[in-house]
């Protein structure tokens, strides 16, 4: 279900849709290949499409610069203020946080109205408005008592710790819910428009039914509409047959890039290109099934289970929850152009958020108190790592 509001003005209409034209008409076909860290496996180097793309370095660094906070409970999304500071949600207490990045100080901003939290459900992703430096807005997508759903607040800290966010206004519900599988990430592209990851709820019929919200990427405008240009008509499904995706990033040719759990043999990091269907439940991992987008890279769930992702000089940083530990892919165009490569490997637990800092930096969130980890004493963190 789709909550009406305002329409989008025509220039709006018109930009996105020349940017999704051209995301669409620049971006590389599926790959036809995909890097695994399977026994026997390789990557392929060859780019996909026309001109040839330089590659980083096949190996690189990874370097804890230090801990920014600690103390966190079960953190979920993360948004970087553009005038300094980090927001954190938390899953089971449905509340935002304020960390300056400097101290490691945290004030909470408040609770979001509505939550409610179970299983893998709570307050989930959430994203700047991008129009934050005027209106102030944070969007978050969350687990209500019927649904997941992508609401927006202002923010206003002028108000005392607590009562700086304002109610929830949903402009976009009818999600499924489920104890697992909710998805959870948004993320406003280089277009302007706001792209959600959606989970399958447990139900595996969903991904396949393009009339059905779970298991997609949803490309929305800021107001909850389906976004011009999207490739179904008047829907705002972007591509399908995902069973879980809590990763969302671009590259800095704005082509999109998605990571979605597998049930028991295989995770993914997929490419995406609209309207492409990425194979669940038929296919986990590669397939030679015609018809499926293959993923860009695949590894066994339990060196995996991956959540966010993040794109900083030619390579996707992507964080493990099962796995414990920061996967460096290398892209030339949208294939892994070298093998994949772990780091910190069970020493911080659970990692569920990463997001770019700058140059060669990522913050990084664990999620050790989620439930399904061993916390540790000053779980869980935020970090400022050093990448290369």
């Amino acid at each position: 279900m789709i909550v009406q509001r305002r329409a989008v003005s025509a220039v709006l209409a018109a930009t996105a849709l020349l940017l999704s034209a051209g995301c669409s008409a620049g971006g590389d076909g599926p790959p036809d290949g995909a890097a695994s860290t399977a026994p026997g496996s390789r990557a392929s180097g060859a780019p996909s499409g026309g001109a040839t793309e330089s590659a980083p370095p096949a190996k690189g660094s990874v370097k804890v610069l230090r801990t920014v906070t600690e103390g966190l409970k079960s953190p979920w999304g993360l948004a970087p203020l553009p005038d300094g500071g980090l927001l954190v949600a938390s899953r089971d207490d449905g509340t935002i946080t304020r960390i300056d990045e400097k101290t490691g100080r945290k004030t909470e901003l408040g609770a979001v109205s509505g939550v409610s939290p179970a299983g893998e459900g709570g307050l989930l992703g959430i994203a700047l408005s991008p129009d934050y430096a005027s209106d102030h807005m944070i969007y978050a997508y969350f687990t209500s008592a019927s649904d997941n759903r992508i609401v927006r607040m202002l923010y206003d800290d002028r108000k005392p710790a607590g009562e700086q966010l304002g109610a929830p206004d949903t402009v976009f519900k009818g999600i499924p819910k489920g104890v697992i599988h909710n998805g959870g990430r948004i993320e406003f592209g280089p277009d302007g428009m706001l792209y959600a990851g959606t989970g399958e709820s447990g139900r595996k019929g969903l991904a396949q039914d393009k009339k059905a919200l779970g298991g997609k990427i949803l490309r929305l405008t800021p107001e909850g509409e389906p976004a011009p240009g999207n490739p179904f008509p008047n829907s705002p499904v972007y591509s399908y047959g995902h069973r879980n995706v809590q990763g969302l990033t671009w590259d800095d040719r704005q082509r999109l890039f998605a990571s979605e759990f597998g049930q028991d043999t295989w995770d993914e990091l997929n490419a995406i290109k609209p309207g492409d269907d990425y194979g669940w439940p038929a296919a986990e991992g590669k397939s030679a099934e015609a018809g499926f987008h293959n993923p860009v890279a695949q590894w066994h769930t339990d060196d995996a289970s991956p959540s966010g992702i993040a794109y900083v000089d030619g390579v996707i940083w992507m964080a493990g929850l099962k796995g414990q530990r920061l996967w460096r892919i290398p892209l030339s165009g949208t294939k892994a152009s070298a093998a994949p490569q772990a780091f910190l490997t069970g020493e911080y637990g659970r990692l569920r958020t990463v997001v770019p800092a700058g140059a060669h930096k990522i913050w990084l969130v664990t999620s050790n108190t989620d439930g399904r980890g061993a916390p540790k004493k000053g779980d869980d963190r935020v970090l400022e790592v050093e990448v290369k």
